[in-house]
């Protein structure tokens, strides 16, 4: 198939207004309403409607006393926390242009992009993060203005705005339309300077009111319960924006969560209770392998793996009866996953809060066993696909019928197309604007309002997506083989030992690999053997450790045919960074910045 189109929700209200309208409405509508979840001393405490409504309503009075005006571009740099989904509403109610800037950026990053967007005005989180701008300061003269959230910003601001009438805000309210634009998101940029793309409030309020509406079961634990999620996604990602503006707007409780360590985030998830939430596929990961963990360590490592083997095999028999072919799963299969839920299923859903029964995965693509696993333990995930382009989610599988493996039909409204070289384009109301400044950029990706992605996929009779790879990212060896990296890399990475997993050879003989340790997973593995835990640099030549890499690679191998197979591989002693650029922030391979980092290893895999 070659183009997908999911007609539009029926009765869709056309949009109106701007993304703060609504912070308004609730507080009229229904002020009791709690709508957001705030930790205060190490306690999570409510704030309703009406709450949250005046709190944007003094900051925003706060911010036009300090000068900023109608269409400029402030920045935000922070990790996830309240303070943020304020300062948003806050920008966005007085039409203002908000420019998310990742807390890790460094002084050269942060430089460009505020740059490249005139920011008028930025909101930091801490002092590290303001002496980064100061070290760039001199270079930005249309900056004017600094706040520091852990100084006191939002005080600092309200008591600065309190002279000024409701009316004024409201003024700036009202000259907001759709069309306006809400933010400029820097693309995480694997190659190059990262471009600033476009989002209007029209974009916003079609993503997000369409996955509020065909998705509302997901939020729930049962019909008729309050919905709620804790967001720890970064906000600075369209990913994390996406879920807070959902939230927002489709009265779901939320709170933030700005640490992914397990330590921070298991005692948050048990304390929240979220119904759902949302995450990248390396979350999953971490929580079933730290489950597998727990469970060896207990002497219980077999039980567990026939406990996931049967959560496979139910989910998949429910899948087959979903799509009409099979008629379910069978008695005895039903008796032993009886069974298991209260053993081992129940357990791990406890440990992410108990309430949690649906689950969304966005971000990169999620192993189709992995998938499998987590729906027959009882918490679904609805695997999409999107880009920043796109205002985030392009496709997702619906919730009637999940196809694993896939990332779902086109949204509502919005139409897949396969180009002929494999390539996906994308048409819908959420495709961006373009590319602040960057003309030639925009002309490259958008054609007549379909958003050529830049990723290959396929498309299924049934309209499902499954992403390949990216075109750049297209390895040809010297042979002149075509080689899709992805599905290889995945393949290693599903290891439990393996962290990360990078696939060269591009004009070189053969396909090799670069292959970096999960340092958790590998000490549970040391202990387990009676081994003392090494230097880095004397554990990657464990002949055991590089056995059990080895078994991770003849799997990918499986995939693929001998000439596009991994011939050999080297381990690394250090994982790969954002801190020393070789990630983007949202956990994307840096190929170019890796392959030069590591050259000498990867001139070894050709010469040894």
């Amino acid at each position: 198939m070659r183009e997908f189109t999911s007609p539009p929700l029926a009765s869709s209200a056309p949009a109106v207004g701007g993304l703060a309208d609504v912070v308004f409405d609730h507080a009229q509508e229904d002020p009791l309403h709690i709508a957001l979840g705030r930790k205060v001393d190490g306690q999570w405490t409510d704030v309703t409607s009406a709450e949250f409504c005046a709190e944007v309503l003094a900051l925003a009075k706060g911010l036009l006393a300090q000068g900023v005006r109608f269409g400029d571009r402030v920045a935000l740099m922070s990790r996830t926390r309240y303070e943020w989904t304020l300062f948003d509403f806050a920008l966005w109610t007085i039409g203002a242009q908000v420019v998310p800037i990742y807390p890790t950026s460094s002084a050269e990053q942060v430089f460009w992009m505020l740059h490249d967007a005139q920011v008028s005005s930025c909101v930091v989180e801490h002092e590290d993060h303001a002496m980064t701008i100061g070290s760039v300061i001199d270079r930005l003269p249309a900056l004017e203005r600094l706040w520091q959230l852990d100084a006191g910003a939002v005080g600092e601001l309200t008591a600065a705005g309190a002279h000024i009438e409701d009316e004024t805000v409201h003024r700036h309210r009202r000259a907001v339309t759709p069309d306006s634009v809400a933010t400029v998101i820097y693309t995480s940029g694997t190659t190059g300077r990262p471009k600033g793309c476009v989002i209007t409030h029209a974009n916003f309020m079609f993503q997000c009111d369409t996955i509020v509406r065909r998705w509302e079961p997901v939020f729930h634990t049962k019909p008729g319960d309050e919905p709620s999620t804790l967001l720890f996604l970064p906000l600075a990602h369209v990913f994390g924006r996406m879920v807070q503006v959902a939230a927002v707007r489709g009265k779901v409780r939320f709170g933030h969560q700005p640490d992914l360590s397990a330590a921070a985030l298991l005692p948050d998830l048990a304390a929240f209770r979220p119904t759902f939430f949302l995450a990248v596929p390396y979350i999953f990961e971490k929580i079933f392998h730290a489950a597998r963990r727990k469970a060896e360590l207990g002497g219980r490592a077999g039980p567990f793996d026939k406990a996931a083997d049967c959560a496979v095999k139910y989910a998949e028999a429910q899948e087959q009866k979903a799509f009409g072919l099979g008629p379910g799963p069978s008695a005895a299969l039903r008796m032993q996953h009886g069974l298991f839920d209260k053993l081992v299923y129940a357990k791990l859903r406890e440990a992410m809060g108990g309430r949690v029964r649906h689950a969304m995965s966005g971000g990169s693509g999620m192993d189709r066993k992995l998938g499998l696993f987590f729906a027959g333990a009882g918490v679904h995930i609805y695997e999409g696909y999107g880009l920043t382009e796109s205002t985030a989610a392009a496709t997702a599988n619906p919730p009637e019928r999940t196809r694993f493996g896939t990332v779902g039909q086109p949204l509502p409204g919005t139409t897949v197309h396969i180009a002929e070289d494999g390539e996906v384009w994308l048409h819908g109301a959420h495709v961006f604007q373009g590319y602040l400044g960057d003309p030639k950029a925009t002309d490259a990706v958008l054609h007549d309002g379909w958003l050529a992605t830049g990723d290959i996929g396929a498309l299924d009779e049934d309209g499902f997506l499954t992403i390949t790879g990216r075109k750049k990212e297209i390895l040809v060896t010297s042979g002149g083989k075509s080689v899709s990296p992805t599905q290889l890399e995945e393949r290693v990475r599903d290891h439990p030992l393996v962290a990360q997993c990078i696939v060269v050879g591009n004009d070189r003989p053969y396909i090799a690999a670069l292959v970096t340790l999960d340092s958790d997973a590998v000490e549970h593995w040391l202990s387990m053997r009676g081994k003392a835990t090494p230097a880095p640099e004397d554990l990657v030549r464990d002949p055991d450790l590089e056995m059990e890499v080895r078994r991770a690679v003849v799997a990918a191998n499986t995939l693929v045919s001998q000439a596009e197979s991994i011939r050999t591989f080297r381990i690394l002693a250090h994982q790969f960074t954002e801190e020393h650029g070789l990630l983007t922030p949202s956990l994307k391979l840096k190929r170019k910045a890796i392959e030069q980092a590591y050259s000498a290893e990867v001139e070894a895999l050709y010469t040894s």
